[in-house]
């Protein structure tokens, strides 16, 4: 990371990781290319998180072919004019973090990785549930991603009076 004074730690990388509205996910597929994309991640710990998708595209064909993905997320991203100086800028909240990506093949994983992602997306509505994966399941893929290293977070902010919070500085 280039600039230290905005790195924060892996758990409020972490923290990021769940609030985001999506996380983009970038592979490598077969002939060397990138393709990242927004996808509605979520987790029920720190180092396996799962998306669900059609049984075929290209984020399967990509996994298929080289299995390490990157995470991005960030919050809070808002463009500003920088209170000192200024200078136009942004201030944001974002973690990366690095993984390997499989396919689930286990029926009870997939199950529950399905619920762990209703119940972050869709909390109000987790009386359909069930109903919902008996009619879905089998024409959904589930894969999950297995965390490599703690996430690494880093923000630009300023505080009430203007100044950058740096080092980590919460207020």
């Amino acid at each position: 990371m280039r600039k230290v004074s905005r790195e924060m730690d892996s758990s409020w990388a972490l923290d990021i990781m769940r609030k985001a509205p999506y996380i983009t996910v970038s592979f490598t597929r077969a002939d060397g290319t990138a393709y990242g994309v927004p996808l509605s991640l979520a987790s029920d710990n720190d180092d396996v998180w799962y998306f669900h998708c059609a049984p075929e595209g290209d984020k399967l064909d990509a996994i298929a072919a080289n299995p390490g993905v990157c995470l991005s997320a960030v919050t809070r991203c808002q463009p500003t004019v920088g209170p000192k100086d200024g200078t136009f800028t942004l201030q944001y909240r974002s973690a990366i973090a690095f993984g390997r990506a499989e396919l689930v093949t286990d029926i009870d994983e997939k199950v529950r990785a399905l619920r762990v992602i209703s119940q972050r997306f869709l909390p109000k509505h987790m009386a359909a549930f069930e109903e919902a994966v008996k009619r879905s399941i089998h024409r959904t893929a589930v894969v999950r991603i297995t965390l490599l290293a703690p996430p690494t977070g880093k923000r630009k902010q300023y505080d009430k009076d203007g100044e950058e919070m740096k080092y980590g500085r919460m207020e």
